[in-house]
């Protein structure tokens, strides 16, 4: 090998020595907020959706078709509604669920534990009666006010959708007793079949628009939708009500459906995450969401949804930064997944550098002190051989014969030693050294 090579790489050989344990310093101190951080989200999440064909249910195949593009694989865990998605979440059988405002009873206990990614859109409370029941049972055709049901055959929905509490609230302020209505908590598709073949008198849900149950029943001939005229007065006594308005003609312009403006109730619904679901996963939901339902809807003006707004729990802080900010900067540039973990580890990054710059300086002079070890450890050895050359008979001198022989198995020791070519000065001083301690051996021998 060449000895310019050989030089070279044998200095390479102590810089790497020299660095290595700030090296692995660093590299330890990554590991270890690799480790604490875990910034790679899950490749899979459960999201509760609802019952089939609802609104959940096509909302969550939309959700599951988007972070796809992201390598995650997103479970729909299909429910009753409201109630039993948020039960799921704290059961830690799912990590997110569409919750409606006011169907769920959402306490103290859950601040901590279930955050929200903010209101999607707002879902009505369609109560869809007969004609012809309320020509039997009031002598009209339409029915103003929830007073006005009492002795009818009532479908609310079962338990788990939450809308019986919901509408049991409202019929308790209307001072309506559970016990002068007939209610029903049949699931919706068989309460429908029951319902178009009268079997029922009214019918009660609470969905989006986008439903197709909806818009089957707003063109079914014979079945009406109750105007909430006191839509305001509901909405000022329950905060999580908002007075809506279905525009007359806004289901079928040609067919002008409905032939006038309807007043409604309706609450909003959230998605809501559980605190364990990783937040990179939140970022991804929210910034979905702001594609799906960001647009114009029945109800709502283009970019008015997802909103920040009429939360029941705590938004969660990465919901927020996705739908006040849009996508991170380095996420319309990389990759989603280099992306996130620079954005979740710069921090982090940041502090490693930070700590390692100042013990970085220490590298030159430990660089500096192992080479010229190689060459200043020898210089112990040649002094304690001119000190004993030079100690009186009497005081157990050294014979210079001896004296010599050591000094030759040192200088060929030295000879073999290697530094860098900027060192070689040191060396060879040595040389020199070693040379004028034999001349003084010889000259007093």
């Amino acid at each position: 090998m060449p000895t310019n090579i050989r030089y070279t790489l044998l200095s390479l050989r102590d810089l790497a020595v020299s660095i290595g344990p700030l090296a692995l310093l660093t590299l330890a101190l990554l590991a270890f907020t690799y480790w604490w951080l875990n910034p790679n989200p899950p490749k899979r999440v459960v999201l509760a959706t609802g019952p089939a064909q609802s609104a959940y249910d096509a909302f969550g195949q939309q959700y599951a078709q988007a972070l796809s593009r992201y390598g995650i694989t997103v479970e729909l865990l299909p429910s009753e509604g409201s109630s039993a998605n948020l039960e799921l979440l704290r059961a830690g059988k799912a990590d997110l669920g569409f919750v409606q405002g006011g169907t769920a009873d959402i306490g103290y206990d859950d601040e901590e534990s279930i955050a929200s990614l903010g209101s999607l859109f707002v879902e009505p409370l369609w109560l869809f009666y007969r004609e012809e029941s309320a020509q039997r049972l009031n002598q009209s055709e339409t029915v103003a006010n929830l007073t006005e049901l009492k002795g009818w055959r009532v479908n609310v929905g079962t338990a788990g959708s939450g809308v019986p509490r919901l509408f049991g609230t409202l019929l308790d302020v209307n001072r309506v007793e559970r016990t002068q209505l007939q209610l029903s908590e049949l699931e919706q598709t068989p309460a429908t079949v029951a319902f178009l073949e009268g079997e029922l008198d009214a019918l009660v849900f609470a969905s989006a628009p986008e439903s197709l149950m909806v818009q089957m029943l707003l063109q079914t001939p014979g079945i009406r939708l109750m105007d909430f005229a006191q839509s305001e007065a509901y909405s000022r006594r329950f905060g999580y009500l908002t007075p809506v308005v279905m525009p007359r003609g806004v289901v079928d312009l040609a067919g002008d459906i409905p032939a006038r403006d309807v007043r409604l109730v309706a609450s909003t619904t959230s998605l809501l995450t559980s605190a364990r679901t990783h937040p990179a996963i939140l970022q991804l939901f929210a910034q979905t969401a702001t594609h799906l339902h960001g647009g114009a809807s029945w109800f709502s003006r283009a970019r008015e949804y997802p909103s920040l707004e009429h939360s029941e729990v705590r938004v969660s802080p990465e919901a927020t930064r996705a739908i006040r900010n849009g996508p991170p900067f380095l996420q319309r540039y990389l990759p989603f997944w280099l992306a996130n973990l620079i954005e979740r580890m710069w921090l982090a990054m940041g502090l490693i550098i930070a700590l390692a710059l100042p013990l970085s300086r220490i590298v030159p002079p430990l660089y500096t002190f192992r080479i010229r070890s190689r060459v200043f450890r020898w210089y112990a050895e040649l002094r304690d051989i001119e000190q004993r050359h030079e100690s009186r008979p009497g005081q157990g001198a050294t014979p210079a014969q001896e004296l010599l022989d050591q000094l030759d198995a040192m200088e060929h020791k030295v000879e073999k030693v290697v530094v860098p070519l900027s060192y070689t000065d040191e060396l060879y001083a040595l040389r020199n050294n070693i040379h004028l301690v034999r001349k003084k051996l010889l000259r007093k021998g």
